[in-house]
Formats: C-alpha cells, sequence, structure tokens
C-alpha cells in the first residue's frame, strides 16, 4: 500500500475541504487594493497619483480611467527602462531580482520581464492551488508518490550585475521548495544545462532511473523528449519505461492540436491538465476533470481586466487602442473574446499579455485560450482565431487520419486575390488541394465571418505539407528551441516571407 501517497493525497482532500471558497470578483476587489497600496509610493504610483485611487469610492473605475493601456514596448521603454539603468522603485519597490527573457511567438529580440519576490511566491501558491485542484482527478494514492519531470528552460540563470536573468519555466524551477526537490526531474545537474538538445539527451540516459508519474512542459517540446527517449532504449511507446505515468500538466499552447500525436506515443490514456503560466505570472489552472476549461485564480497577486475583442479596437500591430472599453470581472459574459489585461506584483500596469480569452463558466471564473490579438487573421473581414484553426485542424486530422502537431498560416496576395496560405507539418500522402478544400469548409461552418468573407475578397486556401522537423528547425534557426516555445500560428507578409525562404533552403538541402 502507498502509505505516503494516502497521507499526501489525505493531506490534499482537508486542505481543500478547509480552505473557504473566496468570491472572485471580492477577491479581485482585493487585489487591487493591494497592487495600488504597495506601489503608491513608486515613480509609477506617483506619477498616476494612486493614492487617489486608493480613496476614490470606485477605486476600480478610476483605476481603468486614469491609467493607459501598456503592451511590452511601451512600459518598457517609458518605465522598466529605468530599473536596466540601475534606478529603483519605478513600478514596484525595490529592484526585481530576476528578468524573465521572452521573445514570445512574434518578437525578434528577447523581453525582459520583471520578476519580484512576490512575484515567486504568487507562482508557487499558484502551483499549490493547481496540486491541491489534483484530488478532484480521482487519482490512486500511489500517483502521489511518483516523480514529476518538469521540461522548461534551463535553470542555470545569467548573473547580470544585482540580479539573475532566464525564462520563467527556468527561473520557477530554480526556486522549487525543497519538500519537492526529491520528487523533481530531471534534477538540478541536468536543468542546468543551457543546450536543449544536450539536456534531452541526458535525459534519456538516465531516464530508467527514474518513476515519472506526471509530466509537464509545452506540448511540443514534451513529444520530442518522449521521441528522444523512446528511440534510446528502442521502445515502442513511453509507457515502457515510465509505466506509472499518469498525469500530463500542458500550458502555454492549446493541447489539442498535439492530441493525436502526443497519444501515439502513449501505451494508454492519461490525464491531460491545461495550466496558464506566462512570464508575467501564473494565471489559471485546470481545476476539474469534466472540463478542459482553466480557472482564473483571482487571490494571488494579479489583477484582470477584459477588453471585448472587436476589430476597431485592436491596431495593427496587435495592440489595442486607447479608446477600448475595459471591464472587470463582475461585467463579463459568456463566450465573448476579450482581450486580457493584467495588473501584477512585478510591476505591470494595465499590461496587454497579447493573449485573447472566453468565460466558459462564470460563477466558477472558468475561461478557456482562444488565441493571440497578433495571431487574429482578419485580413479581409475573415475574423478568424486561433481556437478556430485548432478546430479545423483536428477536424482535419479525424477525417484523414493524420497527425498534424504543427501549423503556420498567412494571408497572401496571389494574382491579386487573397488567399490563406496554410503549412502544415505532417507526413502525408493526401493531396494538398484535398486538405485545402476540407479546411475551407470547415472553417466556414464553423466561422460565419471567414464565410462572408471568402464569399466577397478571400479566394480560397492554399495548403503546404512539410515535414513536422522544420517547424523546430525554424524555432531553432531563430534561438528558440525548447523551454516556453511555442510557434507562431498567424505570421504577418514579412515574416511569413522569411519563412517559406526557410523552408525552400531546407528542402533543396
Amino acid at each position: 500500500m502507498a502509505v505516503l501517497g494516502s497521507i499526501i493525497k489525505g493531506a490534499i482532500h482537508l486542505k481543500d475541504a478547509l480552505t473557504p471558497e473566496k468570491n472572485a470578483v471580492e477577491a479581485q476587489q482585493e487585489v487591487l487594493q493591494d497592487l495600488l497600496s504597495t506601489a503608491k509610493n513608486t515613480a509609477f504610483g506617483r506619477h498616476y497619483k494612486f493614492e487617489d485611487i486608493l480613496n476614490a469610492e470606485d477605486p476600480a473605475k478610476l483605476f481603468a480611467k486614469t491609467i493607459p493601456y501598456f503592451d511590452y514596448h511601451t512600459i518598457s521603454e517609458q518605465w522598466w527602462s529605468k530599473l536596466h539603468d540601475g534606478e529603483s522603485d519605478i513600478t514596484w519597490p525595490g529592484r526585481p531580482p530576476y528578468f524573465a527573457l521572452s521573445s514570445g511567438t512574434t518578437g525578434k529580440t528577447s523581453k525582459r520581464i520583471p520578476v519580484t519576490e512576490a512575484m515567486i511566491e504568487a507562482i508557487r501558491s499558484a502551483g499549490i492551488k493547481q496540486v491541491s485542484a489534483l484530488s478532484n482527478f480521482d487519482l490512486p494514492a500511489d500517483f502521489f508518490e511518483k516523480d514529476i519531470m518538469m521540461l522548461g528552460s534551463s535553470t542555470d540563470l545569467i548573473e547580470k550585475e544585482d540580479h539573475l536573468e532566464g525564462e520563467i519555466s527556468g527561473i520557477s524551477a530554480s526556486n522549487i521548495p525543497n519538500w519537492f526537490r526529491n520528487y523533481y526531474k530531471p534534477g538540478e545537474n541536468i536543468a542546468k544545462i543551457d543546450d536543449w538538445d544536450e539536456r534531452v539527451s541526458e535525459i534519456a540516459k538516465n531516464a530508467e532511473q527514474w518513476d515519472i508519474g506526471a509530466l509537464s512542459g509545452i506540448p511540443s517540446w514534451m513529444e520530442l523528449m518522449m521521441q528522444e527517449v523512446i528511440n534510446y532504449h528502442k521502445l515502442e511507446t513511453i509507457h515502457d519505461i515510465w509505466p506509472n505515468l499518469q498525469v500530463y500538466t500542458s500550458g502555454g499552447v492549446a493541447f489539442q492540436p498535439y492530441e493525436k500525436s502526443f497519444n501515439s506515443l502513449l501505451r494508454h490514456p492519461i490525464t491531460v491538465i491545461d495550466t496558464y503560466l506566462a512570464s508575467e505570472g501564473f494565471m489559471a489552472y485546470q481545476e476539474r476533470p469534466e472540463t478542459t476549461a482553466m480557472r482564473l485564480i483571482t487571490d494571488n497577486g494579479i489583477y484582470f481586466e477584459f477588453v471585448p475583442f472587436k476589430p476597431e479596437y485592436i491596431n495593427q500591430d496587435g495592440s489595442i487602442t486607447q479608446d477600448a472599453p475595459s471591464i472587470g470581472l463582475k461585467d463579463v459574459q459568456l463566450h465573448q473574446d476579450y482581450v486580457l489585461l493584467i495588473s501584477t506584483v512585478s510591476g505591470a500596469w494595465r499590461y496587454l499579455i497579447g493573449d485573447t480569452i472566453e468565460f466558459t463558466d462564470l460563477d466558477r471564473s472558468e475561461i478557456k485560450i482562444t488565441g493571440r490579438t497578433k495571431f487574429f487573421l482578419n485580413v479581409v473581414g475573415s475574423q478568424l482565431s486561433v481556437n478556430k484553426m485548432n478546430a479545423a485542424i483536428q477536424e482535419l486530422e479525424e477525417e484523414f487520419n493524420l497527425e498534424v502537431p504543427e501549423f503556420t498560416l498567412a494571408a497572401v496576395r496571389i494574382d491579386d486575390e487573397f488567399y490563406h496560405s496554410w503549412y502544415l507539418g505532417t507526413q502525408t500522402d493526401v493531396d494538398n488541394d484535398a486538405l485545402a478544400q476540407f479546411l475551407d469548409k470547415s472553417l466556414q461552418t464553423a466561422n460565419k465571418n471567414y464565410r462572408v468573407a471568402r464569399s466577397k475578397a478571400l479566394k480560397g486556401i492554399k495548403v503546404t505539407t512539410i515535414d513536422p522537423s522544420l517547424f523546430y528547425d525554424w524555432n531553432e534557426k531563430n534561438k528558440k528551441k525548447g523551454g516556453q516555445v511555442k510557434m507562431e500560428r498567424v505570421m504577418g507578409e514579412e515574416k511569413f516571407g522569411e519563412w517559406e525562404r526557410f523552408i525552400k533552403e531546407k528542402q533543396t538541402d
């Protein structure tokens, strides 16, 4: 009998039962008060008169009226750049001990996002909430004694003057609590290896030593790691070496496009749990098995606002117009796309994280990520979001018995006509025209705006199938392999030209 596992599982159940459920709207009001009170004497807080906002009859309303929207570039240029010049107390008290490096999926250079001690504690607290939620998934007691493989970026952080820099997954892993270190794999020595291929090779060599019960990481890189372990040990599935693997915690991207290829590496199904951890904070986690939606963490150092996702509020670069209206948690509606804004204990204020979400359950504050503001393909009015693209790809996989773990597309002009040009990462003999016709039909059925666009300026779809490995080669070329790296689903014209030249070069090598 798994005695320790039974004790841990029982403790999780007890903690869950004894912890009172906070009202999410009230919790958000408290978070905003705490953020404003803590930062009122910073340069940012003085400039925007946080003291007046705190004393207002409706602080949330005055907060939204007083402070403009910021994306990374505006807040970095106007405020965070002062931190790099050695100043303190800029948007949060003191100086941050970490900066999270993130080039995202669209940027050419790394962003440097402040990570405070308060944010480290908030991420740790969110992780505990997620672990507590495992009590809802009816896992056996012995699961709680197994190792957890966390495949993130290197924990060997870069020393810069008075702070450390690295991707958020590496920063988080370097701050795991002591009680968790015995469960954490691949362990500190391997996790510090900076080269992703070398790190995965070491994981494969040591895989037999571990009894892995759970995996955590970005789906695309997790698949490559599992395939490396399988190949190294000449196995059929990952369960042949980790028979007790029962849970996969995904995050950062929708799991659905990877589901078929991911499951092909398993002997039997496992529980998949979604999380929402970004460089700017831990936003949400899946709390229950009957849905893939995630619960917003409303009482943990992040204040959320929501801008209705409408074309008139979105600039060409994916930012939002300053006259776009925002609402708080109490006013959101079901199944409406919103641009997510956050204010955090790391000194981000009304910050455009770049994601769009929809609420699926208001009472539980549950959301799904629907896409990116920059990945919303709206050329000629098609209004095509990433979740619609993912759904169409899943239907394509089922119809033609394919695995399409990666794809990207752009709106292109051919002979003065607009087309959506798709690149699908898959191995297949199916004719590209047949794939294009199916995708077109699926999208017209699911999206009325796309259907209208197809009857007017959008001429059709072009499909090119390529080896899935070329997507990873592209990420490596752009120094974005492993860790939190995600493939851009929609590209602009200039980037798509670079992509097509890269693919032609690789295919002629």
